[in-house]
């Protein structure tokens, strides 16, 4: 890996590779959840042999919701490398993000990730952090060089990621965003990257708008949610797995 990350690098099991560790106050106080409980975790979880995406190697770049902060480090992106076979190579780092505003930005860290590695997709999370930092939303550059975007808000920083993500790997650009809470900065944010996607023809997995996800039960919503922005084990494992899979499968296989 070219360069310093300035975080804690801690080498999951099931190849899947974990960079950063913070876990905000909030977030741990989940971690006695019952959704966290030890059959739901990545190691009580059983392989899916006929995986149609086992072996691609997917670079997952995001902050406490990628970590998996308040499920006990694993998130979905474990999951997927347990389950499914996936190469994960998980860069998150709780409580930054996209707008280049610290050395840990999404922006600095992605360009410390290993630019000779044959990635098959690049997952990236549009962070919960942008919008309780309130970083200005921006506007869309009508160009598509890295020098034209304004990293300091949210819409340049999308444009530069997905810009050098392009440039260096090679491959599909996917952006996430989180399931539906309360939250109008966010809520705009989602809609940007929905405009974002008709100028760069990129990827969403979009938690947030899915109808389905949405109508989820209290009892369920209780198990699956630390709280309003973090997954326990249980809602990575048995919630959002489910559709990173659907999307994964019908693009990358």
């Amino acid at each position: 890996m070219k360069g310093k990350i300035k975080a804690a690098i801690a080498v999951c099991t099931l190849a899947a590779v974990a960079v950063g560790v913070s876990v905000p106050i909030a977030a741990s106080k989940g971690l006695l959840s019952s959704g966290n409980d030890e059959k739901y975790s990545v190691g009580a979880t059983a392989v899916r042999t006929d995986s149609p995406i086992k072996g691609k190697t997917i670079i997952f770049l995001g902050s406490s919701v990628t970590f998996g902060s308040a499920s006990k480090g694993e998130s979905f992106a474990d999951y997927l490398a347990k389950v499914d076979g996936v190469n994960a190579m998980k860069y998150a780092v709780s409580g930054t993000t996209l707008a280049d505003t610290s050395e840990d930005s999404y922006i600095s860290r992605m360009k410390n990730i290993d630019t000779s590695v044959h990635a098959d997709a690049f997952v990236c999370q549009l962070s919960t952090n942008d919008a309780t930092k309130k970083i200005p939303l921006g506007e869309i550059s009508d160009s598509r060089e890295p020098d034209a975007f304004d990293t300091q808000t949210v819409a340049g920083s999308i444009e530069y990621v997905i810009c050098y993500a392009q440039r260096v790997w090679k491959c599909p650009v996917i952006f996430y965003t989180g399931t539906r809470y309360d939250s109008q900065e966010y809520a705009d944010m989602v809609a940007l990257l929905g405009e974002i996607q008709k100028k760069w023809d990129i990827g969403i997995i979009d938690l947030w708008n899915n109808e389905q996800m949405n109508a989820v039960g209290k009892s369920d919503y209780r198990l699956y949610m630390a709280n309003s922005i973090h997954p326990t084990r249980a809602g990575y494992r048995d919630w959002w797995l489910p559709v990173f899979e659907e999307y994964l499968y019908g693009h990358l296989a």
